[in-house]
């Protein structure tokens, strides 16, 4: 009898997460025998019933944790898997030594779904961002407003720098400078009256 480490490679198996969404996955089995009498003697074929023991526990692991965790929490589902398989050949005399989950293939339009929805969230972070952003820039204006309002020149001065802005682009936009002072009087009509 071979005392190496054997591989078994788990055949492609349907599998419905705890989600109830279906994957296809498959896996490899690595075990070794550790008492020959055991697994001669104990068990029909080790090798088939441990392939077999294999697939079953493959599904049934699986079928009870959601996708997310199945994509993104393998290594924890491979050391389940091997306990579980390792635990239930453990009379036959065969030592399973690691699982792998090799692939997890996922119906086209789940994949198509997971995208609109990654690309949902891009666009959420995106508006946040812009929307900060935003939040960011009326702070400083309301800080500029203020401060111009206590300086009248202030404003004044932002006026000539904004002129000197436009006339650098060498566009053809024409613009005639009013004194900001005769908006004053049209203001004060505009207010309501102060009772």
């Amino acid at each position: 009898m071979d005392l190496r480490v054997v591989t078994i490679s788990v055949e492609r198996q349907e599998v419905m997460t705890r989600d109830n969404v279906p994957v296809t996955v498959d896996a490899v089995v690595y075990f070794r025998v550790v008492d020959p009498q055991a697994a001669v003697v104990k068990v029909e074929n080790f090798l088939k019933a441990t392939s077999l023991m294999s697939q079953t526990t493959l599904r049934s692991v699986l079928g009870q944790a959601p996708l997310d965790d199945l994509l993104s929490q393998r290594e924890s589902i491979n050391q389940k898997l091997q306990e579980i398989i390792d635990r239930q050949t453990e009379p036959w005399g065969v030592k399973v030594t690691a699982v792998e989950v090799k692939d997890v293939a996922l119906p086209d339009t789940m994949k198509r779904a997971m995208a609109k929805q990654a690309e949902a969230e891009r666009e959420r972070r995106a508006k946040i961002v812009n929307a900060e952003g935003e939040f960011q820039a009326a702070e400083k204006m309301v800080q500029a407003a203020a401060m111009m309002s206590k300086e009248p020149i202030a404003l004044q001065l932002r006026f000539l720098q904004t002129m000197r802005e436009i006339s650098s682009e060498h566009n053809t936009t024409t613009f005639l400078p009013v004194p900001i002072d005769l908006f004053t009087p049209l203001i004060r009509k505009s207010e309501p009256p102060k009772s």
